[in-house]
């Protein structure tokens, strides 16, 4: 079985697993299985989607970031000033707001990287400080911007899905494209699963693992502008918990929390599983402590599956596993 095989099955079984939560659902609540639902669905992930994406990364070289939400909120607050207080034109409020993420997620990189600090313990500091820049930016009230960054988030006639989605798809396929077709993206790959091999064989892998949390980092600022528009105002507490929804959805694709492996594709398909849960949970009735012991549940069986897997392949593999790491560790 060939590699794009494999994925072809992978995303056929992903696809399968959506559609049976969604018609789960649908019988629990007549008006869910319907077109209006699906538009829903369409509009509401493409910040999840964005920064779901470049969680898939940030995992697979066996790191992680927990800052996401905050730096998300940090970006929309500067994103509602730069346009209500600083009457910038939009696209410098964008720019400045993808600047603040990437920002942000290159500090994470660097302080982790050059310092050999884990990524969670760094990610966990920035998380609080993010937030707390957020509310002295916007003196912890919110802003309403109206109609300057709604277009983004409104149904393209026509299509019944908003741009936002559009450019959320996009930047899915260029970050799977990237992980995939590039060196870059092999490189990423090899990091996680043996970073030690990798420097044995000469690649420093310290400014692949620092872009990649600069690019977390903008494509949290990214979803702050598609947050922004859909609510039409700036608020400090945009992205709680944003952060956990996120891994949710990366792991539920199959990314391993290990590193070495993952699809941005099926972290996608993670984002509608997850938007489609909170969706139907939402139509049956469902209280917010319920929502969230159903999420953390999903999260710990995800977890427990991949460790399993992971267990499967080192039993299965060990042999070949050994060599591949001789190989590595011989060559000059």
């Amino acid at each position: 079985m060939t590699r794009k095989t494999s994925h072809l099955g992978e995303y056929a079984a992903m696809l399968a697993i959506w559609l049976g939560l969604f018609l789960l659902f649908g019988l629990f609540s007549d008006n869910f299985l319907s077109w209006r639902t699906l538009n829903a669905l369409a509009n509401r992930i493409p910040t999840l989607a964005v920064v779901a994406a470049g969680m898939t990364l940030v995992l697979i070289i066996g790191g992680i970031d927990l800052s996401v939400g905050s730096v998300l909120g940090l970006g929309g607050a500067v994103l509602g000033v730069a346009i209500v207080d600083w009457h910038w034109p939009l696209w410098a409020a964008i720019g400045a707001c993808l600047g603040v993420g990437v920002t942000a997620g290159t500090t994470n990189g660097v302080i982790s990287v050059r310092l050999g600090i884990p990524s969670f313990i760094v990610t966990l500091g920035m998380l609080e400080i993010a937030r707390g820049l957020a509310y002295l930016t916007t003196h912890s009230q919110t802003k309403y911007i109206g109609d300057s960054v709604a277009g983004l988030a409104r149904p393209v006639f026509g299509l019944g899905c908003s741009p936002a989605f559009l450019i959320s798809v996009a930047v899915i396929g260029i970050a799977q494209l990237i992980l995939t077709r590039t060196l870059f993206g092999r490189y990423l790959v090899a990091i996680g699963t043996n970073e030690q091999a990798v420097r044995l064989a000469g690649i420093n892998s310290r400014p692949a693992k620092i872009a990649v949390f600069g690019l977390v980092g903008l494509l949290s600022g990214l979803g702050a502008v598609f947050y922004t528009s859909r609510l039409g105002s700036s608020d400090p507490n945009a992205g709680v918990g944003l952060e956990l929804s996120a891994i949710a959805a990366v792991v539920i694709g199959g990314t391993s929390l290990m590193g070495g492996r993952g699809s941005v594709v099926s972290s996608f398909f993670g984002v509608l599983m997850i938007a489609t849960l909170e969706a139907g949970l939402a139509q049956v009735g469902a209280t917010e402590p319920v929502k969230r012991v159903v999420t953390g549940s999903v999260i710990v069986i995800a977890v427990i599956l991949d460790a399993w897997r992971q267990h499967l392949a080192d039993a299965k593999f060990p042999l070949l596993k050994r060599l591949l790491g001789l190989k590595f560790a011989q060559k000059p």
